[in-house]
């Protein structure tokens, strides 16, 4: 019988600094957060690190997969659009488009896409409880 896989495993420490914001700390990183009931222009709220961790977990499967797949990619850009519900507060839709500078023909860039959907954590955290759609198009 073979052991369990291990699970990974994620630890971030957040802290709030003062009534104007927070930091966030992982790794050797630290982010600053938008935790100011005025806002702040510098830093993401709550809502926005959610889309930015959607956006970099598209990202980082395209970086997983394209080398198993021998798939071609000069540059990847992906661009959010979340709603929010006001009650209950939640993120109630976001789309999505990301936009691939590649060379590929169109049904390699529809496997690119079902690979992104697929093997995505934070995207398969984020589907069932919102509406979440978008497309996978080529750069002009």
């Amino acid at each position: 019988m073979t052991a369990p896989a291990q699970k990974m495993t994620f630890d971030v420490v957040a802290r709030r600094m003062d009534a104007d914001g927070s930091v966030a700390e992982c790794k050797d990183a630290t982010l600053v957060l938008d935790t100011a009931l005025a806002g702040r222009r510098d830093a993401l709220n709550p809502a926005e690190l959610l889309l930015a961790a959607l956006a970099a977990c598209m990202i980082k499967g395209i970086e997983r997969v394209t080398p198993i797949l021998k798939f071609e990619v000069r540059g990847v850009e992906v661009i959010m659009h979340g709603v929010r519900n006001d009650v209950p507060p939640r993120m109630e839709r976001i789309d999505y488009e990301i936009v691939v500078d590649t060379d590929e023909p169109d049904h390699r860039l529809a496997l690119l896409h079902e690979n992104v959907k697929k093997y995505g954590t934070v995207f398969n955290t984020v589907a069932p409880g919102t509406v979440l759609e978008g497309i996978l198009r080529r750069a002009r």
